[in-house]
């Protein structure tokens, strides 16, 4: 194929859609509706000076994760500590014996899913009772890896994540999202401009933005499922299996906390707590990432629903990091900056998760149309999705595709 190549969201799977056409020389502009590049790969400077990432912030299978070469290559800092989620800092608030039987009761309710696998798409739900006194830390951790609660999550859909990842999750020093967002480095880009329809009767494509309206022989979508189930970009004619597959992927919500810390540490870098391993709502805070005196607390599904008023996630981490800590802790936390990812524009939300019986809508979402409209983002991957990577994989699938390359 030949011509221009229009790609419409400036995200991981944007980004790696455009950089893969450049590369091979052709003719390709990336539209981004906000003023920055990398979606929900976002690293910002907190007022002390360091860098955080507001969205994905870990190299998950790292080993094998695109972008880990591409930071290495671009001369970033790849940490590869472990996170330590499996450590309790100092046995506090949950003691060995209790780590013990939450891992093992974790262990069955992974090993009776994938038992299941065979069968009908099930909620995770199903799969641990709810008398089990574990059940609160396994939905939780849901919260955590799937921004959404157990009986929200499809069995068939956590099922492909869970048997293509590995534990290797090792983190940028200077941000995951300064990685993604340099990875366009000379890439022709237009930020602030907002796709709103797309004519794909024609020869010619034509999209009409906030901009006016830009000519295209083909083009890749790489936005967030919720742009595409919301009716914010709309298509002529109609794709309504595209419109029904992202409803059926919703993106389900994960925010951060970001707290400095006043005086002497006694933990070292990369130490963990969890608030309360008996609470479905509760954080997994990251003490001292880098060695730096700020705290990063991570909150997921239900649990970050409830915490999104302005300023409730950081009193509620506070609070659990004083009741392990002590009394003493409350005046050397001084909260910096908090998430919100429900209320960021065109994308409102954090990663997807497939809806119960729906797990095929990934396929049918990626799918390209009459090999001139193509479709990336982690939504779209099969295994790797709710994850940078994933997303990097299916944009340089769709350019590859335009190249005609296998």
């Amino acid at each position: 194929m030949t011509g221009r190549t229009v790609v419409i969201g400036g995200g991981a799977a944007g980004i790696a859609a455009a950089r893969t056409l450049h590369d091979a020389g052709r003719d390709v502009l990336l539209i981004e509706a906000a003023d920055q590049l990398g979606g929900r790969a976002q690293s910002v400077r907190l007022p002390t000076g360091h860098v955080v990432d507001h969205g994905c912030g870990w190299l998950h299978s790292a080993r094998r994760n695109p972008w880990t070469a591409i930071a290495k290559q671009a001369g970033f800092t790849v940490d590869r500590r472990s996170p330590n989620w499996q450590v309790q800092w100092n046995d506090l608030g949950f003691p060995p014996a209790e780590k013990r039987a939450s891992g093992q009761a974790y262990a069955r309710f992974e090993e009776t899913a994938m038992a299941a696998l065979d069968g009908p798409d099930r909620p995770l739900s199903d799969f641990v009772a709810e008398d089990n006194r574990w059940r609160p830390m396994i939905d939780a951790i849901s919260g955590y890896a799937n921004g959404a609660s157990l009986a929200e999550v499809s069995l068939h859909d956590w099922a492909a994540y869970e048997n293509a990842a590995t534990d290797d999750n090792w983190a940028v020093v200077e941000g995951y999202g300064t990685v993604v967002a340099n990875h366009a480095a000379g890439l022709t880009v237009r930020t602030g401009v907002t796709a709103i329809r797309i004519d794909h009767l024609g020869r010619t494509i034509r999209i009409e933005t906030s901009a006016g309206t830009i000519e295209a022989d083909q083009v890749i979508v790489a936005v967030p499922t919720t742009v595409l189930a919301e009716d914010k970009l709309t298509f002529d004619p109609p794709l309504l299996d595209k419109q029904e597959a992202a409803a059926a992927l919703p993106l389900g919500i994960a925010d951060k906390v970001f707290l400095s810390v006043q005086g002497p540490l006694p933990w070292p870098a990369h130490a963990h707590l969890t608030g309360n391993p008996h609470s479905g709502c509760t954080a997994s805070h990251r003490l001292s990432p880098f060695g730096w005196p700020i705290v990063e607390s991570f909150f997921g599904g239900p649990c970050a629903e409830m915490l999104e008023e302005e300023g409730a996630a950081a009193a509620f981490a506070i609070d659990e990091l004083v009741a392990l800590l002590g009394s003493d802790w409350q005046r050397r936390f001084t909260p910096l900056d908090a998430t919100r990812w429900r209320h960021v524009p065109l994308i409102g939300g954090s990663y997807s998760h497939a809806r119960i019986g729906h797990a095929g809508a990934r396929r049918t979402l990626a799918e390209p149309v009459d090999a001139r409209l193509f479709f990336a983002g982690e939504a779209c991957s099969h295994e790797d999705f709710s994850t940078a990577h994933g997303a990097y994989e299916t944009g340089v699938t769709a350019a590859r595709a335009i190249l005609g390359s296998p």
